[in-house]
């Protein structure tokens, strides 16, 4: 099952700022929902731990990720792999970010690739609580960087 999403925002930070928040995952990963831990394996690498619960799953998330693509200040591109109960997933996230007036404009898009008995098991409800849970992601990055 393929998920991809995307939207953009503004806050009134330098895109300096918002760059280097957004490539430091110990600031980032406590933003995502349901998170319970990050291990860095260099300055690039990292494994975030998160609670999953959809329906009848329940379990923990583990899901090794990689910066793949720097560009400072405008472009950062994360690319993960993990284990989910019942699943696997694969997923690309990017940030493309352009000066505005006296902020910056954050333009965000990426997909989730996600494998296994998941998503017959999930029915209908995965791809709801997935762009739920990327819409508090957002909510939560725009109040971190406001």
């Amino acid at each position: 099952m393929k998920i991809e999403f995307g939207g953009d925002f503004i806050v009134q930070r330098t895109p300096e700022e918002v760059y280097k928040f957004l490539v430091d995952p110990e600031r980032f990963c406590p933003l995502l929902p349901d998170y319970q831990s990050m291990q860095k394996q260099s300055d690039k690498e990292f494994s975030v731990t998160m609670r999953v619960g959809i329906s009848h799953i329940r379990g923990k998330a583990i899901v090794k990720m990689a910066l793949v693509e720097e560009l400072p200040p405008t472009r950062a591109v994360y690319h993960g792999n993990g284990d989910v109960p019942s699943g696997t997933t694969s997923m690309r996230a990017g940030f493309d970010l352009e000066p505005n007036g006296t902020g910056t404009k954050v333009l965000w898009k990426g997909e989730a690739q996600i494998g296994g008995r998941l998503p017959s098991l999930a029915g209908g409800l995965l791809e709801p609580l997935a762009k739920k849970n990327l819409q508090k992601l957002i909510d939560a990055l725009q109040a971190a960087l406001a």
